[in-house]
Parts: structure tokens; C-alpha cells; sequence
């Protein structure tokens, strides 16, 4: 008889796993070994001891370092955090590490017995990649959000509305974002780095490496031309009109500030930034946001918060290059005529102004007809699928 996913010790180590794949954490087959095999030498009841080995194991850079705890917890104490939503009506199995571990000591003897005629084998993480520890089947009313099989199945990750996330939603944010910033073409600047081989060579440290040849230039160094990523702003409108896609423009800014170290802004009557809030995954970010701007006055002043975020908040960083990104439906409440001055200022700056809206089809507000010609390109950003179909012209 085979073990369901929630028993299976197998399962529950590569569901947690697949939530770490899902970060973007590299755990594989290799990982995984190293990891059971940590839990089986420590044992269950000193669980401080097996996090610490997994992490060890698991993590790669200071990043993954740093949001281990909070991928931890979440896959095996989901009770310790807040703002969770409960998509349906029925509750997963609770995970815990202690059982998971005597099980897969207990799996282990039996795997040693000669197995009965009859009976099927268990489940492996091959028989179900990426599937968490108590995770439904792909029949079951829970797989998809509470649809059942017979309804139509439609992708949930273009049909999210941006007030749920689900892990392989934010690891697909972040896969994105990371294959955007990668197109971002680099700068090059005034200074020089040194390399083996490059078109100019580097006179001081080659006459320095000459004293040891008795003086004879035997051992060349070079240089090029070093270049710098473009810094990256965005602008997120969080105004009434914005209001239900303001959590999804917050969730693709968080994405690019963690990939692109992108500065981000919210506005409405004027400008906030929230970069800081950014730098750390939290299920309150649309409140988190909501608190920063509970000052703020009705309608929306787009042209005035551009204005001040060029003299102000982004005047030392705006340079040639520069990428700024406004995400906004571009309905606003200053002068129509204030808009294309604000960024005809950003244009002079050298900045490249992309406009991201909710709409299929480009905004036609007042504001905006007459400042069109300062804007490179038009994105309509209403679900992932947009960012993902975005790549080919985000340059």
C-alpha cells in the first residue's frame, strides 16, 4: 500500500524542497541527499540543530542566507505566521519535523524487509516533482484553488488578481525579474578594470611587474572599459482608481528592488519612498504601503510627484540611462500640460521612461496625449503573463 504525500517522509523533504527551488534557492538531488541525510544523523527532537545543517546546505549567498528563516517556518510551522490566506475550506495535514524525521527512520527499516507481493510501491518525488507535504492531488476540489477537475483549467498564475500569492507565484515574479534585469543593457563608464587579455594596456601596473624581469615589460597587464548596470526607478500609483492593481505593481517592484537594487516610489497627491519596505517578503505589503500613504490627500498628481522625485528624491542618481518606470493608468488631476514638462525634465536627465499600465490598450487620459512623445515604450501590466510577454522589449 502506498504512503499518502502528507505520511511519506520522502515527500515532505521534497516539498519543502520545491519551495526553496521556488525562491530560488538551488536544491537538488545532491541537497536533498545531504539533507536527509543531516536529519537522520541528528534526529527529529533537535530540530535547531537540523535547520541549522539545512541551511548551511541549502543557502549560497547572503540572500538565501537571509530568507531561510522565513521559508522555514512557512513550510513547517505555518501557524507561526500571520496574514495568511486560507484559499478553501479544508486544511493541510500540519508538518512536523520531528514526526517527519522517526518516519523516515521507521521508512528506512521497512525499505530493508523484502516488500510483499501485491503491493505498490511508494511515492517518490519523481512521481510528483514539485508537490508539498499534504498537498492534494491533481483531482482533488483543492488543487486549483477549490476547482474541481471537470471545471475549465486555466492557468492561476495569469489569472491572478494581485491580492493572493502563492509560493510558485512569487518564485515565477522572481524568475522574471531576474531574466529583465539581465537584458538591461549595461553602461560603460570613464573608468577602466583590469582583465588577461584587453584592448589597452595598463602602463603603471605593467612597469610595476617589470621590476620583477630586471626591469624588461615581460608581463603586460590590460584594461577595458568597465561597465555599470543602469539604475532602475519605479513608480507605482497606489491612488483610489489604481486601487486593485496596486498589489501587483508592489509585488513586481519588490521583485526587481531585490534583483535590480531598483528604488521604488508610490504616489497618489505626492511622493513616498517605500524601497526599504521593500527589502523584505511580507504578507502585509499592500498595508505596509496603505500606512505610509495614510496622509495623503485625494486624487492623483502625477506630474507634481515626478517633479519631485527628479529634484528631490533621485537628483544626485538620475543620469544617462537611467530607467524609469511609471506604472500608473495616467488619469491625473494636475494641468495637462504639467505632465510633459515633468518628463521632458526626466528626459534631459537622460533618463528612458517606460509607462506600465493596467489596460490593454494604451491610456488615453488627457494628460498623457500630449506627453506620448516622451515616453519610449507603452507596457500593459495586468498579470504575469504581461511581464513574461514584456522581456522581449524591456531593454
Amino acid at each position: 500500500m502506498s504512503l499518502s504525500p502528507a505520511l511519506a517522509p520522502s515527500e515532505t523533504l521534497a516539498g519543502f524542497a520545491a519551495l526553496l527551488r521556488e525562491h530560488g534557492l538551488t536544491v537538488g538531488v545532491a541537497e536533498q541527499q545531504a539533507m536527509l541525510g543531516a536529519a537522520l544523523r541528528l534526529g527529529g527532537l533537535r530540530e535547531t540543530q537540523v535547520q541549522a545543517a539545512w541551511r548551511a546546505i541549502a543557502c549560497h549567498n547572503a540572500r538565501e542566507w537571509r530568507l531561510w528563516p522565513e521559508l522555514f517556518d512557512r513550510y513547517w510551522h505555518p501557524q507561526r505566521l500571520r496574514g495568511t490566506v486560507r484559499v478553501s475550506g479544508q486544511t493541510r495535514p500540519t508538518r512536523d519535523l520531528r514526526q517527519a524525521v522517526q518516519q523516515m527512520h521507521e521508512q528506512m527499516d521497512t525499505a530493508q524487509q523484502p516488500p510483499a507481493t501485491g503491493k505498490t510501491a511508494p511515492l517518490t518525488a519523481a512521481d510528483a516533482p514539485g508537490r508539498g507535504a499534504g498537498e492534494a492531488h491533481a483531482g482533488s476540489p483543492r488543487a486549483r484553488g477549490g476547482a474541481s477537475r471537470s471545471e475549465p483549467q486555466v492557468e492561476a498564475l495569469h489569472q491572478r488578481d494581485g491580492q493572493m500569492w502563492l509560493p510558485q507565484e512569487l518564485g515565477e515574479l522572481q524568475r522574471l525579474a531576474r531574466q529583465i534585469t539581465a537584458r538591461l543593457r549595461p553602461l560603460p563608464t570613464r573608468r577602466w578594470r583590469g582583465v588577461r587579455r584587453g584592448n589597452r594596456l595598463d602602463l603603471r601596473q605593467t612597469l610595476r611587474r617589470s621590476v620583477a624581469w630586471g626591469g624588461e615589460p615581460l608581463s603586460p597587464a590590460w584594461q577595458v572599459r568597465r561597465e555599470e548596470p543602469p539604475r532602475l526607478f519605479i513608480l507605482a500609483d497606489v491612488s483610489r482608481s489604481m486601487e486593485s492593481h496596486a498589489a501587483l505593481f508592489l509585488r513586481v517592484a519588490r521583485a526587481f528592488a531585490l534583483e535590480a537594487q531598483a528604488r521604488v516610489f508610490v504616489f497618489h497627491t505626492r511622493l513616498a519612498e517605500v524601497t526599504p519596505l521593500m527589502q523584505r517578503d511580507s504578507s502585509a505589503v499592500q498595508e505596509k504601503i496603505n500606512a505610509v500613504t495614510a496622509g495623503f490627500g485625494a486624487g492623483t498628481r502625477i506630474a507634481h510627484s515626478l517633479q519631485d522625485f527628479a529634484r528631490v528624491h533621485a537628483r544626485a542618481q538620475l543620469r544617462r540611462g537611467a530607467r524609469v518606470w511609471v506604472m500608473s493608468d495616467g488619469f491625473d488631476t494636475d494641468e495637462p500640460g504639467q505632465l510633459a514638462e515633468a518628463l521632458r525634465a526626466l528626459r534631459g536627465h537622460g533618463a528612458r521612461i517606460t509607462w506600465f499600465h493596467p489596460t490593454r490598450q494604451a491610456p488615453a487620459a488627457a494628460a498623457l496625449q500630449g506627453a506620448r512623445e516622451h515616453i519610449q515604450r507603452f507596457v500593459p501590466l495586468a498579470s504575469l503573463a504581461d511581464l513574461a510577454a514584456a522581456r522581449a522589449v524591456i531593454h
